[in-house]
C-alpha cells in the first residue's frame, strides 16, 4: 500500500514538473518583457522573472487552467515590479528620475531610434499608468482584464489608461518634435 501510494505521489510530482517546464517555456519572455518595462532594468526584471517563477512553482497546484495561469503570471509580475520600483525609491535611488538618464532603458535594444525614444518616455510615467499602459498595448488586455490583473476599479484604470496616454502624448510633443509631422 505504501509503495503505491509512492508510486502516485512521484507520478503526480512528475505531471507537475512538466506542466511547470511547459508554463515556463511558453510564458518566460512575456514574464520578462513585463517585468523589464516596469522597471527598466535587465538584472531586475531578470530578478523578478526568478521569482515569479519560483512562487508559480510553490502554487502550482492552485492553477486551474492555461488562462488562470496567464492571469497569474501577469498579476504576480506587475505586482512584484511595483514593489521593487518601491523598494528601490525608498532606498533613495528612483529609477525614472528624468528623460535623459536611461536607466536601463536602452537595454530593450528595439533597433529603432524612435521605439527606444518612446520606451524612454514611457519609461517616465507613474507607475499606475505605466502598468495600465503596458498591459493594454504589449499584452493586449482589455481595461476589464486590466482592472482583474491589477486588483484595481475598471474606472480607475481607465482613468490611468486616459491619462498615462495624455501624458505620454504631451510628452512626446515636446520630446519628439523631429518625428512629428507640421500640420
Amino acid at each position: 500500500m505504501t509503495g503505491e501510494l509512492n508510486r502516485e505521489f512521484e507520478q503526480l510530482r512528475d505531471f507537475e514538473r512538466r506542466d511547470f517546464e511547459r508554463l515556463f517555456d511558453e510564458h518566460q519572455s512575456m514574464v520578462f518583457s513585463l517585468a523589464l518595462r516596469m522597471t527598466g532594468d535587465r538584472g531586475l526584471a531578470e530578478e523578478i522573472a526568478q521569482d515569479v517563477f519560483m512562487e508559480l512553482d510553490r502554487n502550482l497546484t492552485k492553477i486551474e487552467s492555461a488562462q488562470h495561469a496567464i492571469f497569474w503570471l501577469r498579476r504576480v509580475t506587475m505586482s512584484r515590479s511595483t514593489d521593487a520600483l518601491r523598494r528601490r525609491r525608498v532606498r533613495g535611488t528612483d529609477l525614472w528620475v528624468e528623460i535623459n538618464e536611461s536607466h536601463g532603458v536602452r537595454e530593450l535594444e528595439s533597433g529603432s531610434p524612435l521605439a527606444d525614444r518612446i520606451e524612454a518616455l514611457l519609461a517616465t510615467l507613474p507607475e499606475a499608468q505605466r502598468a495600465a499602459i503596458i498591459l493594454r498595448y504589449q499584452e493586449d488586455l482589455t481595461p476589464e482584464e486590466i482592472a482583474s490583473t491589477l486588483g484595481a476599479p475598471l474606472a480607475t484604470v481607465k482613468s490611468q489608461l486616459q491619462r498615462g496616454l495624455k501624458l505620454l502624448r504631451a510628452k512626446a510633443e515636446s520630446q519628439l518634435k523631429e518625428y512629428i509631422r507640421a500640420v
